[in-house]
């Protein structure tokens, strides 16, 4: 079974009088366990493709099933449950509470599903080391790098073991050496933990690398490719 299966994709928004078309009928297929580069120029429709699969938002028109599941057929609390308990999302700008330590960021989406505080410490320890980030468990956002910032989120994406994680330019802010590291870490947890990563991007190095790559241009899929031996 696919983990995303989306037909039809229609997306469309207003600015001032004008309607810009972020999505002009995109249909993709995606594999469970694959790493999939969203490629493209700034405003191809990247962050709105990656948005309306992890029902961030709705299409104007189209379908996207995930995991065999129909987004357009939930309720808007079942839409919830579905980010909160299946996907995992990163972004470029982080998005950690400046207030709360690496730990209990990376805990927060556990606090949020009442998940008991043992449990919930062991667990969140357990993916701070995996991403090499437990020496650094008690500092805040503040005391950490661009890189370990984003690894900090990538730990908070995958803690609640979710099927797939959509990261949108999650290398924006870093520099080469750090957007490299980034890109090893999620093809490593990929190949570990068989997680579905849609990753959306106009970094060179990282389309390059990534197994798959769907190009897409002013809205529409204009290239899908597969390699081997890459990633």
């Amino acid at each position: 079974m696919p983990a995303f299966r989306a037909r039809g994709l229609r997306k469309s928004y207003r600015l001032g009088n004008t309607e810009i078309r972020a999505l002009d009928g995109v249909d993709l297929e995606i594999d469970a366990g694959e790493l999939v580069v969203l490629a493209g120029p700034s405003g191809s429709g990247k962050s709105t493709l990656l948005h309306l699969l992890g029902a961030l938002d709705t299409a104007d028109a189209g379908e996207i099933e995930f995991a065999g599941e129909s987004l357009g057929r939930l309720s808007e609390r079942e839409r919830t449950l579905l980010r909160r308990r299946k996907l995992g999302f990163i972004f470029q700008s982080f998005h950690l509470v400046p207030v709360l330590t690496a730990i209990e960021n990376v805990e927060y989406p556990l606090w949020i599903d009442d998940l008991p505080a043992a449990p919930r410490r062991r667990r969140a320890l357990a993916m701070l080391d995996a991403v090499g980030m437990s020496s650094r468990a008690t500092h805040r956002p503040e005391r950490l790098s661009g890189g370990e910032r984003q690894r900090v989120a990538i730990a908070r994406a995958l803690v609640h073991e979710p099927l797939a994680v959509l990261a949108d330019e999650p290398t924006g802010n870093l520099d080469s050496r750090n957007a490299t590291a980034i890109f090893d870490l999620l093809a490593a947890l990929r190949r570990e933990r068989g997680t579905t990563i849609l990753v959306a991007t106009h970094d060179p190095a990282l389309m390059a690398r990534a197994p798959r790559q769907i190009e897409l241009r002013d809205g529409r899929v204009t290239a899908d490719e597969r390699r081997e031996g890459v990633a």
